[in-house]
């Protein structure tokens, strides 16, 4: 064993590539809610993208190293120590054995990604180690001994907008609204998990309509009986009853993943070609940052 867990946190859970071909079953994709952050989180430590690693939200755990373990801690500006040493954010080093890391809050976003040389070991379930619950005190996490020099990124500036902007294509059932949802802004509720993010602002006026249940994808924004939207998330249902006014494009789902309750939001309608341009352009970018990492270029 490499780390013990002294204390889980808010919500410590275990994540790799999900389990993208189970939603025939009504399980959800599940993962990273961010995508972006824990392939950035990996890179700095050697690791290919989707590499097992520990999902932090809102306050991070603390460990203790059994050995010594390279680390880093990438994705929201979480306060991180070692033994009482602060370590800045977005930045790979080394915890020696029978030191303690502290993760602590973080001042904005929700997320990050705690990633080590060569992952964690877990077994897989439905060829996925990503965990159904998170972590609690006293759990072993096996990982291989390592040691990191300190180099980093620091954070993901889009983290710190007071409001953030989620761009989106029309949602199957957009005839049934008229064009207020883009017209308001709104604020993530305390009632906000993987699963989803309820807001809260203007209700919508809604129809006279029943709707069979059909399929549900993260990014959906569905809107209740009361008229408020829910933006699904990475563990969200596969089937859903309530009407989707619009559904956020690949390109900002993580960035959907990093609101937290009291942040404000806005939803921008774009058409497919625009999406389609976005998505491209999010993965250029972040094909060439994971580049320039593996080859210590910048």
């Amino acid at each position: 064993m490499s780390l013990r867990i002294l204390s889980p946190g808010t919500h410590t859970l275990v994540v790799d590539g999900g389990r993208p071909r189970t939603r025939s079953l009504g399980i959800p994709v599940g993962g990273p809610s961010d995508r972006s952050a824990l392939a950035i989180g990996n890179a700095l430590v050697g690791n290919a993208p989707q590499t097992p690693a520990l999902e932090i939200t809102l306050m991070g755990p603390t460990l203790i190293a059994v050995r010594d373990v390279g680390m880093g801690v990438f994705g929201a500006p979480f306060q991180v120590y070692r033994d009482g040493e602060a370590i800045e954010a977005g930045h790979t080093f080394t915890l020696k054995e029978g030191q303690t890391l502290r993760t602590g809050g973080t001042p904005r976003g929700c997320r990050a990604y705690l990633c080590v040389p060569g992952g964690f070991r877990f077994p897989k379930v439905l060829d996925s180690v990503t965990g159904f619950k998170p972590v609690l005190a006293d759990d072993i996490l096996e990982c291989n001994s390592s040691v990191l020099p300190g180099r980093g990124l620091g954070t993901n500036p889009s983290i710190s907008e007071k409001t953030v902007r989620l761009r989106c294509l029309p949602g199957p059932q957009a005839d049934w609204f008229k064009d207020a949802f883009f017209s308001n802004s709104y604020r993530v509720t305390p009632d906000c998990n993987r699963m989803g993010l309820r807001l809260d602002g203007p209700p919508l006026k809604m129809p006279k309509r029943e709707l069979v249940s059909e399929a549900v994808a993260p990014g959906a924004i569905q809107i209740t009986n009361e008229g408020k939207p829910i933006a699904i998330g990475v563990d969200g249902q596969t089937i859903g009853g309530y009407p989707k006014v619009a559904h956020i494009i690949s390109a900002d789902i993580d960035r959907l993943a990093q609101l937290r309750p009291g942040d404000d939001v806005r939803f921008q309608l774009v058409s497919a070609r625009k999406a389609e341009e976005f998505s491209t352009k999010q993965r250029v970018e972040l094909h060439e940052l994971l580049r320039r990492i593996a080859f210590g270029i910048g």
